[in-house]
């Protein structure tokens, strides 16, 4: 690891653990809830404690006045809700344009079991080339997600932890992925690989889900978080993001977590 990306490294986190919101959703959803004032919503989840933000580069400029020292990722690929397939993720920008646009690191998402994992393959491996001549720290979103993958069956999680593992083997420095439901399951994901790994949010569920969730992935070994919708489209997304950061950086239960942030858990 060059000097360059363990400094930017250092910037997406707080002692090797992550809290990630992604903001790039737009190109996918549209100018959804949390999206359109987005400098707001940035403001008040690096305030509650986010150490990274994640938008595409055309965002950068509405990023850096308000993300309070927080970190930057900056996502280079994408596809929107409705076109013909979602998971077709196609470039969006370059490692070039994100060290203009300010950033820390980039991401790149693939979609692992779907009919264009071999083009998505080729565009990370490209990606994370590129990112290894200019220092620059790859997050690959590695998702299992095809025909032949069933998020219920028993072994899902070794398709997930095919997934992140594929990411380290192209050379990213950190993966996120999805959760497999309970921490038993999720450690064999995180043993499939020797980067940090992250989950994502997947869905906007109650305060007590989302905590939880992210308690159930930091027992498993995981490094932290890269979420969403659960965050950037809560009714208050300060508290939410300091009820995962305790969790995340003071290791705390989500118990004591909702409850040192204000957040109304349900019993």
């Amino acid at each position: 690891m060059s000097t360059g990306n363990a400094a930017r490294l250092a910037r997406i986190g707080t002692g090797e653990r992550h809290l990630i919101v992604p903001m790039d959703h737009g190109i996918t959803l549209g100018a959804v809830s949390g999206l359109k004032d987005i400098e707001s919503t940035i403001d008040a989840i690096t305030r509650g404690g986010a150490d990274a933000v994640l938008t595409q580069k055309g965002i950068a400029e509405r990023v850096h006045e308000n993300k309070n020292r927080a970190g930057y990722i900056c996502h280079l690929n994408g596809s929107t809700a409705i076109g013909p397939d979602e998971n077709d993720k196609r470039a969006t920008g370059t490692v070039e344009d994100a060290i203009r646009a300010g950033a820390d690191a980039v991401s790149f998402h693939i979609n692992v079991g779907s009919q264009y994992e071999r083009e998505q393959i080729e565009a990370l491996a490209a990606v994370t080339s590129e990112a290894d001549r200019y220092g620059m720290p790859v997050l690959a979103m590695t998702y299992a997600r095809g025909p032949e993958i069933d998020p219920e069956s028993d072994d899902y999680n070794q398709a997930v932890g095919h997934a992140v593992r594929l990411g380290e083997e192209l050379g990213a420095d950190l993966v996120k992925t999805g959760y497999t439901g309970d921490a038993e399951s999720f450690q064999h994901v995180v043993e499939s690989t020797s980067l940090p790994v992250v989950i994502a949010g997947g869905s906007k569920g109650t305060d007590r889900e989302t905590l939880e969730m992210v308690r159930g992935a930091m027992d498993a070994g995981a490094a932290g978080v890269s979420m969403g919708r659960s965050i950037f489209q809560h009714d208050d997304p300060e508290a939410i993001t300091q009820g995962v950061a305790s969790v995340i950086h003071d290791d705390q239960s989500a118990e004591e977590a909702a409850r040192e942030a204000g957040l109304a858990v349900e019993a």
